[in-house]
């Protein structure tokens, strides 16, 4: 997560460093070329020293989540990074150049005009100070964070260990847990059981969850039979070649071949020779690249025999690099299965519906699949609402239902659990392998799209965003990259698609043109993106709930309920860089000089939920402005 501040921070100083910036500095500062050739070369040397840590946190995103000493380094570096980009726009402010872009170009004869020679002394000094903190985060890590590949810190185990005991956990589900997809079981027993003799290669495609580890393993227990020599392994993004290659021979030979001191060339031309005259069915399960499935693929040799390779995935090309007509796509579960599911978890099975049929108990409802369930009639609405919670994943359905079998079975009960909900799924342990997979998927984002991600979670559940109006905001919070000579609002278009595309974000409309209209963020998934929000001070919502208050370093709300006092916590809040309100339940007169006095950062301004008369002078402080929308 730290790597998206960073990413940001590098951006900032791009812009500050670039030739139209640099040109606006020289012309202003002439009579201090010698200061400011120093304070841009501390930037130069700073941006240099972000880019490397940049690197390193990315090789380290997944970690031990009880290292606090690393988590304390962590804060640190966000605390820098947040510096670097404030003192960034400082100067940009200074020198001009941030009169000349956004909102700002239409605001300029507002602006309030910093006095140069004190302001540049003072962005001098902040820049020390920001030099200072950077040695003193590279002395404290180096003296008191373990080396990330060093022992039980290393980031490879900690990927492995955490991918095969999601792995573990889906191919341990019953076959009672598997509702709702005897379609697709069909489908792959068929493309497995095929009189093709042709090596062909069948992919599970579909967001994590879903089930797809689940429903390999189940047809996989079933058919291997079947075939000479089988083998499943887990695959993660960082992938050890000669690891996967050595756990593949081993489960084909059952450890009869010994591969520990052979070079991995040696290894390759092993497996190739044992699979050389076999009919063979490997498992490849959770690929996340195109380029990990291409090599496994190259030493999987086409041996004319039957064999088959079936590959789970959450990533649409990886899918692609099935055999044609070999891609099952794993959806989720229809309401009546989801139900189905969650009953079987929550409630123990009673008798066949034919007995409960005859003997007409109260109490029970009997319209749940093929099962009869102990299930207090009174419970039913409450059981649609939480599967409903669920979005119907199999595997989160499976273990809140698990939490609901053990709590009280009344209605004041459920009540209680079901309010509790979010926060278990946040904190409770017994659900760390469902946030385990969603942290899986976000973890493997791109550092580009994580920024854009996040983002989506600071609006309401359900939100409905409209494509034009997403992409604009992203445009305006530094999110996208200029790529070649495409167009921003084009490459932030690109990114959606690739967010939808890895099932982060849900499509909801098309445009005639088929182009996307409307998009929504799954609730599960807005969940955990909520908790990493708030841990790294990325942004906040703001519901008006009970309790609720607002970090002072907090830098990006969405208000979806305004209050009265809500005004004096802006005051104290003085990094904010977007405010978006959802409500016109109060006159913006009374918000919009709170913002302007202490906001001076403000990026992201939209107060389109309240009734606008008149535009405060106050705005033209706001020189950081990039997007301001009332209505």
């Amino acid at each position: 997560m730290e790597d998206i501040v960073i990413l940001l921070a590098i951006k900032k100083i791009g812009i500050a460093l670039a030739k139209v910036a640099t040109h606006q500095a020289s012309a202003k500062f002439a009579k201090y070329g010698t200061q400011l050739l120093e304070l841009q070369g501390s930037m130069d040397r700073h941006v240099r020293e972000l880019r490397v840590m940049h690197d390193v946190l990315c090789q380290s995103a997944i970690r031990n989540p009880n290292d606090a000493i690393y988590e304390s380094w962590l804060e640190g570096v966000r605390k820098v990074a947040h510096n670097m980009e404030d003192m960034v726009d400082e100067y940009l402010h200074l020198v001009g150049h941030a009169h000349d872009i956004g909102c700002c170009f239409y605001l300029k004869k507002g602006l309030k005009k910093p006095r140069s020679l004190l302001a540049l002394k003072c962005i001098a000094f902040t820049l020390k100070e920001i030099e200072k903190d950077l040695s003193h985060l590279s002395e404290t890590r180096r003296r008191w964070v373990p080396l990330i590949n060093s022992g039980d810190y290393s980031n490879s185990n900690h990927i492995l260990k955490r991918s095969q005991d999601l792995a573990n956990i889906s191919r341990s589900l019953d076959e009672e847990d598997l509702v709702g997809v005897d379609e697709n079981r069909e489908k792959l027993q068929k493309l497995l059981a095929s009189d093709i003799l042709e090596r062909s290669v069948i992919a599970l495609l579909g967001m994590g969850g879903l089930g797809k580890t689940a429903l390999a393993a189940n047809v996989y227990r079933k058919e291997m039979k079947n075939f000479q020599c089988h083998a499943w392994v887990s695959i993660s993004q960082t992938y050890s070649k000669e690891d996967v290659l050595r756990n593949i021979i081993k489960e084909l030979s059952g450890d009869k071949v010994n591969t520990v001191d052979m070079e991995i060339t040696c290894v390759e031309e092993t497996l190739k020779k044992f699979l050389k005259k076999r009919k063979y069915l490997i498992i490849l399960d959770d690929v996340w690249t195109p380029e990990a499935f291409t090599y496994l693929s190259r030493v999987l040799i086409h041996n004319d025999k039957g064999s088959r390779l079936l590959i789970t995935t959450r990533e649409k090309c990886v899918a692609e690099l099935a055999s044609s007509g070999h891609t099952l796509t794993v959806q989720a579960l229809p309401d009546d299965k989801a139900l189905d599911l969650f009953c079987k978890k929550a409630f123990p099975s009673s008798g066949s519906p034919s007995n409960k049929a005859r003997e007409g108990l109260p109490g029970y409802f009997d319209r749940i699949g093929d099962t009869y369930h102990e299930f207090p009639a009174e419970l039913k609405p409450l059981a649609v609402d939480i599967v409903s919670k669920c979005k119907s994943l199999p595997l989160l359905i499976v273990l809140v239902g698990g939490l609901f079998r053990v709590c009280d079975k009344t209605v004041k009960g459920w009540n209680k659990m079901k309010a509790q909900l979010s926060w278990e799924l946040i904190n409770n342990s017994s659900l760390d392998h469902i946030r385990n997979v969603l942290h899986l998927s976000f973890i493997y984002l791109p550092t580009h799209l994580k920024s854009c991600f996040l983002y989506c979670s600071l609006f309401p559940e359900d939100y409905i965003f409209r494509r034009k109006q997403l992409v604009r905001l992203w445009i305006a919070e530094g999110f996208i990259e200029e790529r070649g000579e495409s167009t921003v609002e084009e490459v932030a278009e690109g990114y959606l698609n690739e967010l939808i595309d890895r099932s982060m974000l849900q499509l909801v409309d098309r445009n005639i043109d088929g182009r996307i209209k409307k998009i929504r963020m799954h609730d599960i998934l807005r969940e955990l993106a909520v908790d990493l929000c708030k841990k790294n001070c990325f942004g906040a919502t703001y519901e008006n709930k009970r309790g609720q208050s607002l970090e002072t370093d907090v830098r990006r709300l969405v208000v979806r309920k305004l209050k009265e006092d809500i005004h004096q916590s802006f005051l104290s809040i003085h990094r904010l860089r977007t405010v978006i309100t959802l409500d016109n339940s109060m006159p913006s007169s009374t918000l919009l000089p709170v913002l302007c006095k202490k906001s001076r950062y403000m990026t992201v301004l939209e107060l389109s939920g309240l009734p606008i008369e008149k535009i405060s002078d106050a705005i033209g402080d706001l020189f950081n402005l990039r997007y301001l929308v009332f209505a």
